[in-house]
This record gives C-alpha cells, sequence and structure tokens, in this order.
C-alpha cells in the first residue's frame, strides 16, 4: 500500500468519524437532478482562491458545483480555522440558515476554477416546495449540517471566561437553544483566552468577553449585543407589510408561522429571545402525540423552526415588541421592536405566551444567572455536577427537570409548597419521581433567601407548618414555580385581558352581535393563541393545534378587503357568517 493511499484512508476516516450520516449530509446529485434545479438557479464563476461566503457575511444562497472543488473551513475569532470538507461537481453547498440568507457560518473558497450553480433564498425555498423527493434529500442535509456544526466545537464566536463569570451560562444557553455553534475557553487552561483577557484587562463585570468571528470583541454583551454582532437580526422587515406578524415563538407561534406561510401567507415571527418558548427547554416531552419514546423541546422546536423557513416564514429572533398600535393610521397594525424600529402587518397573533414568575425571595435577582436558574438544560446540569441542588415545584415542567438533573447532580431536592404533587404534575412522572432514589420530596416548604458572594452558595428555608428556619450549601436553585402572562407589550390598543392577565379570546360584542372567532381578540384583526390566551389547555398539543387553527380566521380577515370595518359591517348585515369564522 502506498504512502498516498494510506493519507487517503486517513482522511476519509476522519471525514466519516466526523460526519456519521455522511451520505446525507453530502449527497451528490444525479446530472438529470441538477438539470431540474437549473429553473431555479443562475450560473456563477470563480477563481482559484475566490470566496463564494464566509462566515459572518449573509449567505448568497445555495451553491451546486458544477465543476471544480471548493474548500469549506470553519474559523472563530481567535482566527484559528477548522477544515471542514472539499466539496465537487454534483454537490450542494449550504446549511439551514440559508433558507433565509443569514450570515454564513463557514467559509467556501474556490481550489481551482469552479462553476457553479447558485439558489438564491427564496428560490431554494421554491426548489424544496416545488420538487418535493428532491427538496426532501436537500433539507434534510441542510439540517444535519448545522448540526454538525454546533456538534464539532470549532468555529462561531468564541465565549473566554470562567463557568461561573457574569452571564456566562446564560450566554451560552442564547447560543445553545437558537442553533448558532459556538465553544467556550477558560482562560485558566487556554493560552491563547489567556492571552486575550491580558490584552483587554476585563473587570469581573466585564466577564465573559466574546470574540465574533471576524474578529470583534465584546465584553459581557447583552444577547440582543451579540446577535447584531453575529448578524442573527436583519434589517429587510422594516420595508415590508406583513399579512400576519406572529408575536412569540413557542409551539403556538411556530405552529402559526409553519400553516400560514405554507398557505401563502407573508409572515414575520418575533421572540425576544429564542425559538420554542417554554417548551423549548424542556429536557424530555412525553405525551406529545407521536413521540412515544419522548423528545426534547429543542429538537421540537428546531423542527418546527425549520419547517418555518422552508415555507419562507420570516424569523426574527431575538426581536423583543415592545407595544403595539392598534390605530391603523398607516392602514395597517404597526409594531415597536425594542430596537426602536417599527414593522407594519394586516394581522397580529398574539403568541408571547408567559414569562417565568419570580417568587417573593430575598436577593433573587442578584443571583440569577449566577446560581438561580429558571430551566434546566445540559449547561445548568454540568454546572450541578456531583452537588446537592434545590428546585421548587410548579407542574410538569418541574418533574422533567427533576427527574433529568437526578442523572448529574448528587441529591436533588425538591421543595413544594403544599402536601402533594397530584395537583399539578402529571401520574407518570410522579411515579418516576418516587422512584428516584437521589430525589428528596419537601413538603410544605418554601425558599425565603438566598446569600453569597458573586454566586449564590447558601439557600435559607423554612416549613410553612412551624416557625424554624434552615440554611442548606447551595450553589444551583431551579425555580418551576408557574409563569405569568407577557402581554405587558398590548397595554393601550384595546385587547381585553382577564384577571390574571391572559387574553380574552371569542367575547360577544353584545347580545345580537355575530358570532366572534373562538381565537378573535375584542380587537379584529388581532387574535390570540397558546399560553397566552385565557382559558387555553397550557398544553404543547393544545398549543400546536390553536396555531394551525387560528390560520383559518386569519384566511376570513383578509379576505374582505384587508378591512376589519368592512369585515365587521358586512358580519353584522349577513344573515349567514363566513366559514372560516364558524368557531374559529
Amino acid at each position: 500500500m502506498t504512502a498516498i493511499d494510506e493519507t487517503t484512508i486517513n482522511r476519509l476516516s476522519a471525514t466519516a468519524a466526523a460526519f456519521p450520516r455522511h451520505e446525507q449530509t453530502f449527497p451528490t446529485l444525479t446530472a438529470h437532478e441538477i438539470e431540474r434545479m437549473r429553473r431555479f438557479g443562475e450560473p456563477r464563476s470563480y477563481k482559484d482562491g475566490e470566496a463564494l461566503f464566509e462566515t459572518g457575511t449573509p449567505g448568497p444562497g445555495m451553491f451546486v458545483v458544477l465543476s471544480g472543488s471548493v474548500a469549506i473551513t470553519q474559523r472563530d475569532g481567535l482566527g484559528r480555522v477548522t477544515p471542514v470538507i472539499d466539496q465537487g461537481p454534483g454537490q450542494f453547498l449550504a446549511e439551514i440558515g440559508q433558507l433565509s440568507g443569514r450570515a454564513a457560518l463557514v467559509d467556501g473558497h474556490a481550489d481551482g476554477a469552479v462553476e457553479t450553480l447558485l439558489l438564491p433564498p427564496d428560490r431554494l425555498r421554491a426548489l424544496l416546495v416545488a420538487e418535493a423527493d428532491l427538496g426532501e434529500r436537500i433539507m434534510r442535509a441542510l439540517i444535519l449540517r448545522r448540526v454538525s456544526l454546533i456538534q464539532g466545537g470549532a468555529g462561531g464566536p468564541v465565549l473566554i471566561g470562567s463557568a461561573s463569570a457574569g452571564n456566562m451560562a446564560p450566554l451560552q444557553n442564547f447560543l445553545a437553544r437558537n442553533g448558532q455553534p459556538h465553544h467556550v475557553l477558560d482562560p485558566e487552561a487556554d493560552t491563547d483566552a489567556a492571552d486575550l483577557v491580558a490584552r483587554y484587562s476585563p473587570t469581573r463585570a466585564e466577564l465573559p468577553l466574546v470574540v465574533c468571528p471576524n474578529g470583534t470583541v465584546l465584553r459581557n454583551p447583552s444577547e440582543t449585543a451579540l446577535a447584531m454582532a453575529l448578524g442573527m437580526i436583519g434589517n429587510s422587515a422594516q420595508d415590508r407589510l406583513y399579512d400576519v406578524a406572529v408575536v412569540g415563538s413557542g409551539p403556538a407561534g411556530l405552529s402559526t408561522a409553519v400553516y400560514a406561510a405554507s398557505e401563502g401567507l407573508s409572515v414575520a415571527v418575533f421572540d425576544s429571545r429564542a425559538f420554542g418558548g417554554q417548551a423549548g427547554a424542556s429536557m424530555r416531552i412525553e405525551n406529545y402525540l407521536g413521540f412515544p419514546t419522548g423528545i426534547t423541546g429543542q429538537a421540537l422546536a428546531g423542527r418546527a423552526f425549520n419547517q418555518a423557513q422552508k415555507f419562507g416564514a420570516e424569523m426574527l429572533i431575538p426581536v423583543s415588541i415592545k407595544s403595539l398600535d392598534c390605530s391603523k393610521a398607516s392602514g395597517a397594525f404597526t409594531l415597536a421592536t425594542g430596537c426602536g424600529h417599527t414593522l407594519r402587518a394586516k394581522s397580529v397573533v398574539v403568541a408571547s405566551g408567559a414569562r417565568y414568575r419570580r417568587p417573593a425571595i430575598d436577593n433573587l435577582e442578584h443571583y440569577e444567572g449566577r446560581g438561580v436558574w429558571y430551566w434546566a438544560s445540559p449547561i445548568e446540569a454540568r454546572l450541578c455536577a456531583n452537588q446537592d441542588v434545590v428546585l421548587v415545584v410548579g407542574g410538569n415542567s418541574a418533574g422533567q427537570a427533576a427527574v433529568y438533573l437526578s442523572a448529574h447532580a448528587r441529591r436533588v431536592n425538591m421543595m413544594i409548597r403544599g402536601g402533594g404533587l397530584g395537583a399539578s404534575m402529571s401520574r407518570y412522572l410522579i411515579e418516576r419521581i418516587e422512584a428516584t432514589p437521589n430525589i428528596e420530596l419537601m413538603f410544605n416548604t418554601e425558599v425565603i433567601g438566598l446569600d453569597g458572594a458573586e454566586t449564590l452558595e447558601r439557600v435559607r428555608w423554612r416549613s410553612r407548618l412551624a416557625p424554624d428556619e434552615f440554611t442548606m450549601d447551595i450553589r444551583n436553585l431551579f425555580l418551576f414555580v408557574g409563569a405569568d402572562p407577557a402581554t405587558g407589550w398590548l397595554e393601550g390598543c384595546g385587547v381585553q385581558v382577564d384577571r390574571g392577565g391572559f387574553v380574552k379570546t371569542g367575547v360577544q360584542n353584545g347580545e345580537g352581535a355575530p358570532a366572534v372567532p373562538l381565537l378573535q381578540t375584542t380587537v379584529p384583526g388581532v387574535f390570540a393563541v397558546g399560553d397566552v390566551r385565557s382559558g387555553s389547555v397550557k398544553r404543547v398539543g393544545g398549543a400546536i393545534g390553536e396555531g394551525a387553527q387560528v390560520v383559518a380566521a386569519l384566511h376570513g380577515y383578509l379576505a374582505v378587503a384587508g378591512s376589519p370595518t368592512l369585515l365587521w359591517k358586512a358580519m353584522l348585515h349577513h344573515p349567514r357568517q363566513p366559514r372560516a369564522f364558524a368557531g374559529g
């Protein structure tokens, strides 16, 4: 065997190890398949060494290599370049972000003269829909490539600092929840990271440092500032009038986006943090139809997120909505964002869900992100390894978190205000908790205070049946005590809420008035779905069902010249309602 043969074998072995599903991740198209794709693309030529796309800049779409070879590499802000793969004739260059023209996560350079067929994002989406069998193969490959980039731990932003530094865990969670490749370096163990810390001399409050792929260094950035630096947020939405603006990208919002976009409506989806909502933080959902072995909330939400992009929904995450103007002075609803921009839509779907409830605990705010958590992901689980933790219970999400953390922590102390779990938790979870030896149930107890220097060190608690107070050495406290509806942005626009702050829907305008769609709020053209809606069942399946159901009402509303005034006048004077409005 020659040295060349050995080198080739070693290279192929390394590629197979890096991409276990190599044939699906990097399929080779046939000449017939490429011919079918030509009507969606345009020819592009590149000279040796020329860049087809670069990390951190908006990707032009998907390239199909007709001749030549393209070297794909991954780099981070420290200048480290990691080869990914070389792709040649019959192969295509893209990952899931190119469905919406997001910033590229890798570099692609021509290795010699290269001829390609370029499919811009809109034409790529058209191909996926029009050519179902071919589109399925391409879509699977795009998803697997993003997964491989995330698991590779080589490119993307570099977070520099210790695991407990500042907002390290929240920033890691933010990037992970949004499917962004990244990695963490501890300056105590990595010389490059130590050199960077020495150069920038950050204070403790300025850690972690985040080094973006273009070399920009951010000091303990907010999630929005990091998203802007990584090109996660575009500006094109300001210039468009959408059929539907969906505020919130939990299961209800994602369901609305998928069904509305697949039926031809132009859709913009907003979320202040990440897709998936509270369900996206669940480590295992076992009672959702069709998944007998369970599925993580992140996996379920990720599939829906990709599906919505496939049909053309514009995902504006993280973008927070601060207010809604229902006066329609410009002929449409106006949404004001936290970035200071305004966007317009003919209709609005409120799917903003709920925000984690903060109980009355001394010093709680000081330790949020520094030992106090409202979710349990692998990031927090690593921080809890071989430690005792406290989990304050409320509902199925708490039960799922307890079971998950029990595999990492030495002991999980579940504090329950009442005398049992049956009122708020599914029976299968209760049985699993009772069967887990390192989960201790502490009934009629509550946390009253937190102590520590910069991070959490102790939890003060008491029994609700006696005046005595106790202290426990705890570095990680998990709070699952319910949530309050995220409806503050609706104030002043006429949308009515109930005593708990949840949005009212299906409210009659008076005796003799026509029936109102079940998911319609008190403002025509504004609908509500999921956890934020008064009377909803607060389950993933229910939220997804309402997201699908609301699209019929949207069609009915938009069909009457886009004018709610004309619509309601027509309904008042016509004895038969439009079919789309019968029961929502």
